[in-house]
């Protein structure tokens, strides 16, 4: 990678949600200090909101990292459940084993635990993130938990986080009693672009530069144009202007690579992009049945609105071509998803980016314990195509080898955890001129034999 050029310890721009590179700017500090507030006060919780990317994820990692050992912490992160599976949720976070416990059992075990948490002199925490997910019904089951309490304190700190929804939610006339029970609010907005210029050198310099000038001055201002401040966009822009760079062997980045990498992800500037406008959001609806979740074609709110869930824990995101208006520019190439030798999605790639991991935030979501946050990418250019590592746990590997960054091919099956993401380059033609098939069908038949069940949580 770039870092050996520019003289950098570790990848500066990194999509991951890494404590070490928060940077506090006034709004980051505010709602960090919201959270912290928690710890000491137990009427009601606390509501952090915010846009895709603005760092939420981030603040609450931090959080947590600072946390003292008297504190026992739940952290729900997938929220796409009925109210039952919450519960289970929770209970799993602080050391149960409750998947054949009935509701009422449930909520005397939670009940009981936060009771005895407290006896012991512990405090207990538990944190929601990507909240306006949860249905009416789960939300009704937050509020009940944060009604447990001694003749003197509630025993439930909570913290909901999510994008702007929530708060839409939260202010809905079934849900009166709880947004009673909010004790503090805030919204993360976007850097200014004085931060967004404090926030690129702060990560410059946590890689490793040394005070070391790797962007040239007049880069900021067109970063901050095109970004707007979204710090997930901040980093997507800088780390394709490094990469630009890089392939000049260059160990600073130019004006003219910002422009490259606007060009090169088709980014109008922030104010006129359509991605970022909110999505029509439908009425609530009521929590899942078991039979409802168990299904293989439910749908799901994904990064930019509604995704199609196409198999056990695959979601995919807005370019899922069958599920969404289409883009004007046409597919250069796309993905066919396999699990346990069936296929079970397929996402069109288009010039541009596309992240791939076990959260709602990213284009194509597989939601199993074997996928990292934010697993990998790819990088679709007009010529070529590249799958790139996103420093995830378990790595991904192609034709039985694991890889950092790997130039894709026609037909190349790239395996993450339990899971086959089959390459298909539409510019080389339906065929395989030696066989007379296509790559697709050779591929995944390989795809099919090559793993046992999947496991998803």
């Amino acid at each position: 990678m770039y870092t050996d050029l520019f003289r950098l310890r570790e990848l500066p721009f990194r999509l991951s949600p890494d404590p070490e590179f928060l940077y506090l700017s006034k709004n980051h500090s505010r709602a960090k200090a919201y959270m912290e507030s928690t710890i000491w006060f137990t009427d009601g919780f606390v509501v952090i909101t915010g846009e895709i990317g603005a760092g939420k994820t981030t603040l609450i990692e931090t959080f947590l990292r600072e946390l003292e050992k008297d504190v026992v912490v739940a952290q729900i992160n997938q929220t796409q459940v009925s109210a039952v599976e919450f519960l289970q949720a929770v209970l799993v976070q602080f050391g149960f084993s409750p998947f054949k416990m009935k509701k009422a059992e449930l909520i005397a075990t939670l009940n009981s635990f936060l009771i005895e948490q407290y006896a012991a002199g512990r405090k207990v925490l538990l944190i929601i993130d990507e909240a306006q997910n949860l249905s009416q019904r789960t939300l009704e089951e937050v509020r009940m938990l944060s009604g447990v309490e001694t003749t003197k304190d509630k025993v439930l700190r909570i913290i909901l986080a999510g994008q702007p929804e929530l708060n839409a939610k939260l202010d809905s006339p079934e849900l009166v009693q709880l947004a009673q029970r909010v004790r503090l609010r805030f919204h993360l907005t976007a850097l200014t672009d004085e931060d967004t210029r404090g926030y690129i050198l702060h990560r410059l310099e946590v890689a490793g530069s040394g005070g070391r000038e790797i962007f040239a001055p007049d880069c900021f201002d067109i970063i901050y144009r095109y970004s707007g401040g979204v710090p997930r966009l901040v980093n997507t822009l800088c780390e394709t202007a490094m990469m630009s760079a890089f392939t000049a062997d260059r160990d600073h980045v130019l004006a003219d690579d910002v422009r490259a990498a606007i060009q090169e992800l088709q980014w109008p500037e922030f104010a006129e992009r359509s991605a970022i406008r909110r999505p029509v959001q439908s009425p609530a609806q009521p929590a899942p049945s078991a039979s409802d979740t168990a299904s293989t074609d439910t749908s799901s709110t994904g990064r930019f609105g509604t995704a199609s869930r196409r198999g056990p824990g695959l979601y995919v995101g807005p370019n899922d071509t069958s599920t969404h208006e289409a883009v004007p520019d046409t597919p250069l190439a796309k993905l066919i998803v396999v699990t346990d030798g069936r296929t079970v999605g397929e996402l069109a790639l288009r010039t541009g980016r596309t992240i791939i991991g076990r959260t709602p935030d990213n284009d194509l979501q597989i939601d199993s314990r074997f996928v990292s946050r934010h697993h990998c990418q790819i990088i679709t250019k007009p010529n070529a195509c590249v799958v790139e590592d996103l420093n995830s746990t378990n790595g991904i590997t192609v034709k039985s080898k694991r890889v950092r960054r790997h130039n894709l091919n026609d037909g190349d099956v790239v395996t993450i955890g339990r899971h086959d993401l089959i390459y298909i380059d539409e510019r080389t033609g339906p065929r395989n001129a030696q066989t007379g098939s296509h790559p697709a069908a050779e591929a995944e038949d390989s795809a099919s034999t090559s793993h046992g069940e999947t496991q998803v949580l």
